[in-house]
């Protein structure tokens, strides 16, 4: 079963796409045609794919949260943890979605973000261990910036003026909030190593999942991504200590939240190009200063807040560009 498409008829559906993916990219030369493909247009007079980006991004904010709090155990297990249940859930909706099928066809581009998305969460995850929530978070906003050009080099999109301005735009809010921090020094600048590259495994799973998902469904998309990083992180948890029933049940709600920010942005990246849906991902720089501040009692600095107002002015703006 496919994900709804935009109200389009079939010739305008393959001229639109035609349209938005301009030259072809570098992917197109070294990979089969249909590899990395965009599969509808970029419906980008309407807003749903910027609200449904949106509120995908705050969910995972909240796995985020979830995440930290069980990594003060042990970060293989709480990785781990996150896709057995996000396994579970993903399956229930992948049941109840008619269980569509994982072509062979498919399965490269599959296995390739399933292993971005495993380094991604380890790295990311490791990094929580010693950074605050909304520090992690801040400093992960290089991947907005990667994902325009990456867009153009792997998909052929075409780099739009505004939009690269407003990640830049968003990326000086980015700047801003670290006014004040901590000094990087020893672990802490091993942490800053493991966000920045993190940030590059999500910038590429991203460019994946936009040419994957209007021709796959939200609903494999979801499932490839929880089952993929769990059965390759599934060596790492050997030897670990046996959960307690409150770690378990904070793996539940990751597990939750996951397959919800997933299911949401397999939806918008199925009708928006994915240099003006990079830019939302500074909206998630609010959420994680919130969650900090309620579960781990992390002071907000005033500079956050004045970042998060830049960060807005720039989604808002890359919004409004991509709409005329």
């Amino acid at each position: 079963m496919t994900m709804r498409r935009c109200c389009c008829r079939a010739h305008a559906i393959h001229k639109a796409t035609s349209a938005m993916a301009g030259p072809p990219g570098l992917a197109h030369c070294l990979l089969p045609p249909h590899f990395l493909s965009p599969g509808s247009p970029a419906c980008m007079s309407s807003p749903r794919p910027f609200v449904l980006a949106a509120a995908g991004i705050a969910a995972l904010c909240a796995l985020d949260a979830a995440v930290k709090e069980l990594t003060r155990s042990a970060v293989a297990y709480a990785v781990l943890g996150r896709y057995v249940f996000g396994t579970v859930f993903a399956l229930a909706v992948w049941w109840w979605q008619g269980r569509p099928s994982l072509t062979r066809e498919m399965l490269p581009a599959h296995l390739l973000r399933g292993t971005l998305i495993t380094i991604t969460a380890f790295l990311f995850f490791f990094s929580l261990t010693r950074l605050g929530l909304a520090e992690a978070i801040t400093l992960s906003f290089v991947a907005p910036l990667l994902i325009p050009p990456l867009a153009h080099l792997f998909l052929g999109e075409k780099m739009r003026g505004p939009v690269v301005l407003a990640a830049f735009v968003g990326f000086a809010g980015v700047l801003l909030t670290l006014q004040g921090a901590p000094s990087f020094d020893g672990d802490r600048t091993l942490a800053l190593g493991a966000v920045l590259g993190a940030a590059l495994a999500y910038a590429l799973a991203a460019i994946v999942m936009r040419a994957r998902a209007a021709k796959d469904g939200s609903t494999l998309l979801t499932l490839t991504s929880a089952v993929i990083p769990m059965v390759l992180l599934s060596p790492a948890a050997v030897g670990a200590p046996l959960p307690t029933w409150e770690a378990l049940g904070l793996a539940l709600l990751a597990g939750l939240f996951g397959n919800l920010g997933i299911q949401l942005l397999a939806r918008a990246y199925a009708s928006a190009e994915a240099q003006s849906l990079g830019v939302l991902e500074f909206t998630a720089l609010p959420w994680a200063a919130l969650f900090g501040w309620l579960l781990f009692a992390e002071a907000v600095r005033p500079q956050v807040w004045l970042g998060a107002l830049v960060i807005f002015a720039a989604c808002w703006w890359v919004g409004r560009a991509g709409r005329q």
